[in-house]
């Protein structure tokens, strides 16, 4: 069976509204804050990615829908505790008040920490996946989520607000604090197939860091050329904060080629995948060109 974007999205957004389960005991604006921002989509890149990595190694898509949704969970706090005043402080996120805005900045972080805990209890709720799996599962959504992940690049991020990292730095972090997340999710797809093969593994792993990357490259550009009506989201924040980006060191033609270099390099590693990858490759085209 195939999908398409549409198709992912509603499986995802409708399991998201059953894995946000109900609190009887008071809690419920932590539980409305946690709603709020999950709701506040985006594209699903990430836990689209668990689903189509999923069917191409031939698994079942439904069986990887609890995958799905711990990693967009795990995204989604990432972008809470983000927006912050004590980080990147944004009042704005995909056109609507940031979650500290609208809740208060300790029922936000509290929001943020639900997710985050949520996902890891979501993932053991996988069905008709081996144990075993699903503690693949958790060692690789801990790990790439992590101080040795996304934790750790925006650590490594702040470290280096004070000096001016190079390409090499700045490759490592956007390794990191973006690539990590997308890493888990193709991880996860694969081992919801039940996928152990080390050469189908190391292909999604070239996808997922190429993809990744160029995804960050992108945000770069759009943080130069595009509108804040556009992204739903302040633009040139970047250049206000005196923040080192691509677009900064390489300019912007040379961002452009890079983006372009990787997405070429995502869609050759589709080769060793068992499956239609046309979906797959299609979606790395769509990012590298997208305008918000």
């Amino acid at each position: 069976m195939t999908y398409d974007k549409e198709k992912y999205i509603a499986l995802i957004n409708d399991a998201l509204e059953t894995y946000l389960y109900s609190v009887a005991d008071g809690q419920d604006i932590v539980l409305d804050a946690m709603r709020y921002s999950v709701r506040n989509g985006g594209k699903r890149v990430r836990p689209m990615l668990v689903l189509e990595f999923c069917r191409v190694c031939g698994g079942n898509v439904e069986n990887a829908l609890p995958f799905a949704c711990a990693v967009e969970m795990i995204h989604t706090y990432s972008l809470i505790h983000d927006d912050l005043p004590c980080m990147d402080d944004d009042d704005m996120r995909r056109g609507k008040p940031s979650c500290h805005k609208q809740f208060g900045e300790a029922y936000a972080l509290l929001a943020g920490d639900g997710l985050l805990t949520l996902a890891f209890e979501t993932l053991t709720r996988a069905e008709n996946i081996e144990s075993s799996d699903i503690v693949r599962a958790v060692k690789a959504l801990s790990s790439l989520s992590g101080i040795r992940g996304m934790i750790g690049g925006q650590v490594i991020d702040l470290l280096s607000e004070d000096g001016k990292p190079d390409d090499a730095l700045l490759r490592r972090i956007d390794r990191l604090k973006t690539g990590a997340l997308i890493q888990a999710s193709v991880r996860l797809g694969c081992i919801a197939a039940g996928v152990t093969d080390e050469t189908i593994l190391r292909a999604a792993d070239v996808y997922a860091e190429s993809i990744g990357l160029a995804f960050q490259i992108v945000d770069d550009i759009l943080d130069v050329t595009s509108s804040t009506e556009m992204l739903g989201k302040p633009v040139g924040s970047d250049e206000k904060n005196d923040k080192v980006t691509f677009v900064k060191l390489l300019g912007l033609e040379k961002c452009k080629a890079l983006a372009d270099e990787l997405t070429q390099a995502a869609v050759q590693a589709l080769n060793d995948l068992p499956g239609d990858t046309a979906f797959l490759a299609d979606f790395a085209n769509a990012l590298a060109a997208r305008k918000h």
